[in-house]
Parts: C-alpha cells; sequence; structure tokens
C-alpha cells in the first residue's frame, strides 16, 4: 500500500521546487562587515580571510557603493587606530577612524544602512573590550566605568551619521547606558543593534587579525557567554529588551542555530546572526583546496540560519552571496 501524498512530486524540478521553498534568501537579508584603516588607496588582504581586506577610507567608500549596488541593504564597520592607549581614546573622538568612514559613506551612499560597531577592542592597547583594573593582568573589565565610555562612543558614532548602534562588548547594562546616553544627546530615533548572545568563542581568530584586536594577556570568557549555555541567552535577550534594544544578535551562528531559533520565540524583535571570521575562513579554505563547492555551501548555510529564525546575517560572504543569489 503506497501513500497517497508522495513528496517527491513536488522536487520533480527546480521551478517547482522554487515554487514551493519555504525559507528564501535574498540580498535583503544580508550585512557585509568591513575594516577601517588610516591612509589613502590602501588596502591590504587579511590572510587568515582571503577576499577580506583592511581598508582605507577611500577605499571603504568604494566598497559601499559596490555592496548598495548588489542590493544589499546595509554595512557595519569596525575600525584599526593609528594608536590604542588604554582609555580607547580614538573610539570616541570625533575624528576616530569608524566616524570618519561613516561620514564619507553617507555622503557618498546616503541610502546605504551604515552600523557601527561599538566596542574598544580594537582601540585598547591591552585589547580588552573596556576598562581594566589598574596592574590587572586577568583581562578582568571593570563593567560600569567602561558603560561611560561606551556612551561616548556611540554620541560620537551617531553625531557621524550613524544610522545603528551595535554595542558588542557584553558589559551588563550596556543597552540601557547606550540608550541614556543617545537620548539625552537628542539620537531618540538611532536604533539599538545588541550583541545580545555573545559566545566566548574559538571562530573568532581571523576577525582578530582583521581587526588587530588580541588581548595582550588573559581571555574575554568573563565578559563572554560560555559556549555550553543556553538559558543564560535568553536571560541576556530579555534583559537587552527590557532595557532597550530594538534588534537582537547572536553570534557565532553556525555552531548556535539553536540559540537564533530561541532568541526568535521568545523575543519581538528583529534577530541577526553572525557568520564570523572562523567559519568564513574555514569555507574559504575548503573551497580553494577545491574540497567543497563554495557556492552551494555559502548559500545553504546562509539560509539555515534564515530557517533558524534569523532576520538578518552579518557575513564575509555577502557580496558573493548576492551575485550568487541574482
Amino acid at each position: 500500500m503506497f501513500p497517497t501524498h508522495r513528496p517527491r512530486r513536488l522536487r520533480s524540478n527546480d521551478t517547482l521546487r522554487r515554487m514551493v521553498r519555504e525559507t528564501v534568501l535574498t540580498p535583503n537579508d544580508l550585512i557585509y562587515p568591513l575594516f577601517a584603516v588610516p591612509g589613502e588607496r590602501f588596502a591590504k588582504e587579511v590572510v587568515s580571510m582571503p577576499g577580506v581586506y583592511q581598508l582605507s577610507i577611500d577605499k571603504i567608500v568604494d566598497e559601499a557603493k559596490e555592496v548598495y549596488d548588489l542590493g544589499i541593504p546595509a554595512i557595519i564597520l569596525f575600525g584599526i587606530p593609528a594608536e590604542k592607549d588604554v582609555d580607547a581614546t580614538q573610539a570616541w573622538h570625533d575624528c576616530g577612524i569608524v566616524q570618519k568612514a561613516t561620514e564619507a559613506v553617507k555622503k557618498a551612499v546616503p541610502n546605504l544602512i551604515v552600523i557601527n560597531d561599538t566596542c574598544l577592542c580594537e582601540y585598547t592597547s591591552h585589547g580588552h573590550c573596556g576598562y581594566l583594573g589598574q596592574g590587572d593582568l586577568t583581562g578582568r573589565v571593570l563593567n560600569d566605568p567602561t558603560l561611560e565610555l561606551l556612551k561616548k562612543v556611540a554620541i560620537a558614532q551617531a553625531r557621524a551619521g550613524a544610522d545603528i548602534i551595535a554595542p558588542s562588548g557584553m558589559m551588563d547594562g550596556f543597552v540601557g547606558a547606550i540608550r541614556e546616553g543617545l537620548d539625552n544627546a537628542g539620537f531618540q530615533d538611532i536604533p539599538i543593534m545588541s550583541y545580545a548572545a555573545k559566545y566566548a568563542s574559538a571562530y573568532y581568530g581571523p576577525f582578530r587579525d582583521a581587526a588587530e584586536s588580541t588581548p595582550q594577556y588573559g581571555d574575554r570568557r568573563t565578559y563572554q557567554m560560555d559556549p555550553g549555555n543556553s538559558r543564560e541567552a535568553i536571560k541576556e535577550v530579555l534583559l537587552d529588551i527590557e532595557e532597550g534594544a530594538d534588534m537582537l544578535m547572536v553570534k557565532p551562528a553556525l555552531s548556535y542555530m539553536d540559540i537564533i531559533h530561541r532568541v526568535k520565540e521568545v523575543s519581538d524583535v528583529p534577530v541577526a546572526a553572525y557568520n564570523v571570521s572562523g567559519e568564513y575562513a574555514m569555507v574559504k579554505a575548503a573551497a580553494l583546496n577545491g574540497w567543497v563547492d563554495e557556492e552551494r555551501v555559502v548559500l545553504e548555510t546562509l539560509t539555515s540560519f534564515k530557517r533558524a529564525g534569523a532576520d538578518m546575517i552579518l557575513t564575509y560572504h555577502a557580496k558573493d552571496a548576492a551575485r550568487w543569489i541574482g
């Protein structure tokens, strides 16, 4: 006795498969990360991330134009300053590298959404995401003094024209502090995309090459989440929503699709997934060795993030994916 309904009937050709596809990936789902550095006409490929570059601001503008022409709606900017110090001065200076890059991009491509990563690790001489206690060699960040710095950074980024502020340091109360700072400075309409569930992951290694943000000592496990925890992620998410987060992020994405799904179920705000540097580097390495079909692997992976519940995907594959989607 054969079943009346046969699922294979709907898989017989590509057109039919497209008609009944439940999850559809488009360029609108993508956000492209860019790394800004001082100088002019400068582009340096990140060795551990083939196809990803540290770029001077003029090159950032060129990339922004290409991204917009591909139908990708947004970029997120990270900055590598000329000088670093314990107070992360270049993170909140009006002439900081991300602020200047934001101004240039918004002037050249005004309809492109520019997200600013709001953190301190690229700007501190020790590579941690905030203030450390005097003489501290463990990397234990002082929470409340760091919040005051993050307010200054967010306000400077908003003044430069950032469309979205994205705090990533995983400090307790960072969304509420930044919301208060932005509101008091007259930026009530600037949304916050919180890195709400950011794990202390081994997948970040290539990013730290690109952003030159490897901690000089200690590690970030006192403020980033333990990979074994999922209930804690929900607690972080609900706290951030209560403090005023307009969007939430789960980082990394590939090993945390269960977290993406749970966050989507408990929240009523858009959810972003960060397809991080290590995930990108593994696919690139395998593809360059001929071990996988890069296009198929990338599109399948990005679709899986969306199927898990992500409304937006930050990915270094964004430009290629937009071309492949067509």
